[in-house]
């Protein structure tokens, strides 16, 4: 049965801690009808730090973090404000929000994760209503509970060339393999995380030369990478696991790269994002004809050369096929927005282990 399509704002704070991403979309939660404006709203140093702070804290820990997280709320509050202003649109003509909020504990084993965020703050501030929560149900019925864009990315590739592979560098990598099968079926996909990407790299450029990122990968450019201690690395049991699998930010973090000069720290980081992606095609079920690269990753250009450097197929930014890069994650949660109103899986045992297709997602009326 067709549905309607829907106006969604969707919003993603991702592990990189850089801001808040949101975007504009039209979609019934099959198919994208059209994407509108999307902008980005950079964390202020402090809150960062006092977001940061949060991180690998458990349930426990959260409860005691209410500030930060209406700080937080607050702050998605205005940005969807912004957006709705430069789309011309009113809080009436906006149908949903899709609120990832910020993950600051990922543990699937133990079967739990922690995205922070009050919907129903959001949804008070905004008059939209919003939905969030996404990963849990996914998680408590066995799942990984990431990545959750793999079918947002299928719905765009519905015309493309496969088997086609989009990566998405943010703090963490995760890749969609999307097959020639079923369109959106369970049997035309495969995602999961690659490693480390983004947070890595900036946390090394925070800690050693007072910057939030390398930007362009300048850095890492001047410098080389320690290839005994890039061997060890990725030697990694993860890199071994059967996907689907997922991590937690800090779950691959290394100090080992303390001893390093900022160049050479950032050239060793880079090489162990870049040799993740290399390892992750061990779990293709079929050699991908082209690589799509989402998240800031994208724009860093050492870690762009040295992707193409080592995989076998074209490596290209997402823009090259009309995608909008910096925007894509906040559409995916759109579009994930859309489908849990419509009570369509949000994850799939090809995406995230889960045993069954899942659904998910929590409801704030505005």
């Amino acid at each position: 049965m067709d549905r309607p399509f829907l106006t969604v704002i969707g919003m993603m704070s991702g592990t990189s801690l850089d801001g808040i991403d949101a975007a504009l979309i039209r979609t019934d939660g099959r198919r994208v009808s059209e994407v509108g404006p999307f902008r980005t709203r950079p964390y202020a140093p402090a809150f960062r730090e006092r977001l940061r702070a949060l991180l690998g804290r458990d349930p426990a820990g959260v409860a005691g973090a209410g500030a930060v997280v209406r700080e937080l709320t607050l702050l998605h509050a205005e940005a969807a404000r912004a957006l709705m202003a430069e789309a011309g649109l009113g809080p009436d003509r906006v149908d949903l929000i899709g609120f990832h909020g910020q993950t600051v504990f990922h543990k699937p084993a133990d079967g739990i994760t922690i995205q922070v965020g009050d919907g129903a703050l959001l949804a008070a501030e905004t008059g939209v209503a919003v939905v969030d929560d996404f990963r849990a149900d996914d998680v408590r019925a066995g799942g990984e509970g990431a990545p959750f864009a793999p079918l947002y990315h299928a719905a765009l590739a519905r015309d493309l060339e496969k088997p086609l592979a989009v990566l998405n560098l943010g703090g963490v990598g995760n890749v969609t393999w999307i097959g020639p099968g079923k369109d959106g079926g369970d049997d035309a996909m495969l995602a999961f995380d690659t490693g480390p990407a983004n947070a890595l790299l900036d946390d090394w450029a925070a800690r050693t030369i007072g910057r939030p990122m390398d930007e362009g990968g300048r850095l890492a450019r001047g410098g080389r990478a320690d290839a005994l201690l890039l061997a060890g690395l990725l030697c990694h049991p993860y890199f071994r696991r059967r996907p689907p699998k997922s991590l937690d930010r800090d779950e691959m973090a290394t100090d080992q790269v303390a001893r390093l000069s900022p160049a050479d720290g950032a050239a060793t980081l880079a090489g162990y994002t870049i040799g993740a992606v290399v390892r992750a095609q061990e779990h293709f079920p079929a050699p991908v004809r082209r690589w799509l690269v989402t998240g800031g990753g994208r724009h860093n250009g050492y870690l762009m050369e040295g992707l193409r450097a080592e995989l076998d197929a074209p490596v290209d930014p997402v823009e090259a096929v009309g995608w909008q890069g910096d925007a894509l994650e906040a559409q995916a949660f759109a579009f994930l927005a859309a489908r849990s109103l419509a009570g369509l899986p949000l994850s799939l045992p090809g995406t995230t282990g889960v045993a069954a297709p899942q659904t998910g997602g929590v409801l704030h009326p505005a």
